[in-house]
């Protein structure tokens, strides 16, 4: 939980001194980043109702990850401004989606511009990126990895390697070439392949060996990058601070994880008869979707959802993980690029109408979303969550005071 003046020394507290470790988690998702961005806008409000007007996201959790749009949403909520805040307050994110998107995903109404729009995908990315690039390089500058107000976990995809590779602050230390600027790491974890081109760039180490990326959207590692999140906690315990705080199974039971999605479409279904025709084209386009990335994105974000149910339930802390999806898109609301002011505009509607739904899991029968009896709404349990979160903060910062006044004294 990072403060203003010393975003490093508060990254990552010694971890004898935690009763929860807080993780935020964004899945990746397009333009759908809405969605998650109109939630995270009522848990900062809360947040502030608690600890007044200058609380932000980044001051209560110990890890923000992302992935593709996810990623974009973490790294503005993370880098600091010209005075050490968040560049962003939560309230601003959808706002800043619904303003730049029409040029992120530039598109044409005429019926030809449409047609050809997809002939050119069979030879070349949808979009350029070109205006998503500058927008980046603008608002994050020279800032690098190393400079978040708190810890972030970003996925990607190197198609050199054809292997995941993470960024994460927790891994700077022993691995100095993944220090990225975060523009980079942002232009690279939402390069989905056939929308955006992929992203290269190199890093350059103390001895001027250099280190080059050739990544694509983090959505083919992790589109659900809770899991990577917390691995990096573990890994971190494991590798720094082992004297502290051995590792046992009863210790994940420490985590506090808010999970949000993008929304998808169980609605939307397919026939293997049908399928069994498909060439090329209809798996990346069909019907304004692209069904072979939807595919990918609910199965890698459900296993995790489903992964997580069940750990969390067996250590009995059921009560410390909150997923947030939405399984009913339809027609243009389940497109990534659809930035339309009607889809943007029933995005915002929906991340509120999933505020007032009920607390769900998800089905590993039927694929279905159903309600978690007797937890209320989405909206009442992340009140609960603020709750916790600043009661966890004011314990940190009590420690801290009483541990200064300590050492003053031993001094004396």
């Amino acid at each position: 939980m990072a403060s203003a003046s010393s975003a490093e020394s508060a990254r990552w507290m010694p971890p004898d001194n935690l009763k929860l470790v807080t993780i935020l988690s964004i899945d990746g998702g397009g333009i759908r980043g809405i969605i998650p961005a109109t939630i995270l806008a009522f848990l900062e409000a809360k947040l502030q109702e608690l600890d007044g007007p200058d609380a932000r996201i980044a001051d209560y959790f110990d890890v923000v990850a992302g992935t593709s749009t996810g990623g974009l949403l973490t790294a503005m909520l993370t880098a600091p401004d010209t005075n050490g805040r968040p560049l962003f307050a939560a309230k601003d994110l959808a706002r800043f989606y619904i303003k730049h998107s029409p040029k992120i995903f530039r598109q044409k109404n005429h019926i030809r511009s449409k047609i050809a729009s997809k002939l050119r995908m069979l030879s070349g990315p949808k979009y350029d990126g070109k205006y998503l690039h500058a927008l980046l390089r603008r608002y994050l500058g020279d800032m690098r990895l190393d400079r978040t107000l708190t810890n972030i976990v970003i996925p990607t995809f190197d198609i050199a390697y054809m292997q995941p590779t993470i960024f994460s602050t927790f891994e700077l230390k022993h691995q100095p070439s993944k220090n990225a600027l975060l523009s980079d790491i942002s232009m690279s974890t939402s390069a989905a392949p056939t929308f955006f081109p992929p992203h290269y760039f190199e890093t350059k180490d103390k001895n001027g060996r250099r280190k080059a990326f050739n990544l694509v959207d983090g959505g083919l590692a992790a589109n659900n990058p809770t899991l990577c999140a917390m691995n990096q906690v573990s890994q971190d315990i494991i590798l720094g601070n082992e004297h502290f705080f051995p590792m046992k199974p009863a210790d994940y039971g420490k985590f506090m994880v808010i999970s949000l999605g993008c929304g998808s479409n169980r609605n939307r279904r397919y026939c293997a008869k049908v399928a069994a025709k498909w060439g090329i084209f209809s798996w990346l386009i069909k019907n304004g979707t692209a069904p072979i990335v939807d595919m990918l994105n609910s199965a890698s974000a459900d296993m995790v959802d489903i992964n997580l149910c069940v750990l969390f339930r067996a250590l009995r802390s059921s009560e410390n993980y909150l997923r947030i999806q939405y399984d009913q898109l339809t027609g243009s609301a389940g497109s990534i690029d659809d930035c339309s002011k009607e889809n943007m505009d029933k995005l915002v509607r929906i991340g509120k109408r999933l505020l007032n739904m009920n607390v769900s899991r998800v089905d590993l029968e039927t694929g279905r979303i159903v309600e978690v009896p007797g937890l209320g709404s989405n909206a009442e349990q992340l009140t609960r969550f603020a709750k916790q979160l600043s009661d966890e903060r004011r314990r940190r910062q009590d420690e801290l005071i009483y541990s200064e006044v300590g050492f003053q004294n031993l001094a004396w």
